[in-house]
């Protein structure tokens, strides 16, 4: 068991699994963030843990593959370590099957995920009609039903997983505090803009996202996903939609009518939404790197430090498998980082 001391700077869900990891391993982690815990992307409300298409199979899809059969086990910890739920479970997801063109393709994809996906999951076609209203509407009459997807309540699984990382003895310090030890940069976009500003080059750049929180009970039912939407029913009663995709903004947290069409598309595709009381309109900024993968590994500017960022859309479902890896870099110098998702993947060579 490490016995070193860790500095995290970000307590997102990269920074924060990072910790977790590298805590359960024996290392004393120290995490430092200005804002406080899921104080950007990873403090929203959707939660869809959803796979790539089971096709063109690399080492993106391979990594996210590990880590979403990870999760339940992953959270299921967390949530004994700190008596808080994250909100997760493995339910699933539908998608509507909308000609016949797509419906070839949802059985070519079935027939790949029964090899890439090694028995843990299927993707699998199913006739509409068999969950009292909860579904997208198909023209087909056909759903497509993965049992891979899986759902969380992002702000409180960030919550969880800070409140199991102080119940383990670790710290959690809001402002500003020295650095100990190896340090690792989790700093959402503004971290990827600074290397951009020290390379004098484009690394990645941060993508707005706004979302809403409906009154509205489906607790155990799929997520669903149609028109670019995620559909995600929350344990709490609530169901989240999201999002919208905004490359140029002024305002990180403001919400628009952009958002408001997102809930007219969302009731168009699932009437059942109509009347669904809106608790919350919500809005952050999201990490995207430029290969648009993840970034991990060695800080591409900080000699010596190491970086985890860059985990557009993706990152809760990432965030088991990241976390591992880098606290085997971290902690033991071993190298299990896909070459997709180092940070040169998206440095241009000098």
């Amino acid at each position: 068991m490490s016995t070193m001391d860790v500095t995290v700077l970000g307590a997102g869900i990269f920074g924060l699994s990072v910790t977790w990891a590298c805590q359960q391993r024996g290392a004393h982690v120290r995490v430092i963030d200005p804002h406080g815990i899921g104080a950007g992307s990873s403090g929203g409300i959707v939660g869809a843990l959803a796979p790539h298409t089971p096709e063109n199979w690399n080492e993106k899809k391979q990594f996210q593959f590990e880590s979403l059969t990870m999760a339940e086990e992953f959270w299921s910890e967390v949530e004994a370590a700190s008596g808080q739920s994250p909100g997760y479970a493995r339910l699933g997801r539908l998608q509507p099957i909308p000609d016949t063109r797509a419906l070839e393709l949802a059985q070519s994809r079935a027939r790949s995920a029964a090899d890439l996906w090694q028995g843990k999951a299927v993707w699998q076609i199913e006739e509409a009609g068999h969950r009292a209203g909860w579904e997208p509407q198909s023209p087909t009459g056909a759903l497509i039903y993965d049992t891979l997807s899986a759902r969380m309540h992002p702000r409180r699984a960030v919550h969880a997983l800070a409140s199991a990382i102080e119940n383990a003895g670790g710290e959690i310090l809001i402002g500003e505090a020295p650095l100990k030890g190896l340090v690792v940069h989790a700093t959402g976009y503004e971290g990827l803009l600074e290397i951009a500003q020290d390379l004098d080059q484009p690394v990645g750049n941060g993508v707005k996202g706004q979302a809403l929180l409906l009154d509205h009970d489906a607790r155990d039912m799929p997520q669903l996903f149609a028109d670019s939407l995620h559909i995600v029913p929350h344990a709490d009663g609530t169901v989240a939609v999201g999002s919208t995709s905004e490359r140029l903004w002024t305002d990180a947290i403001s919400t628009d009518a952009q958002l408001d069409a997102v809930h007219q598309r969302a009731i168009a595709a699932f009437p059942i939404l109509r009347d669904a009381t809106v608790l919350e309109r919500w809005a952050g900024v999201r990490p995207r790197a430029k290969s648009r993968a993840p970034m991990l590994g060695h800080h591409p500017v900080h000699k010596g430090a190491f970086i985890a960022n860059g985990g557009f859309k993706i990152g809760f479902g990432m965030a088991p498998k990241a976390g591992e890896v880098m606290a085997d870099l971290i902690l033991e110098g071993r190298d299990a980082i896909p070459p997709g998702f180092r940070p040169e993947a998206s440095i241009k060579p000098r």
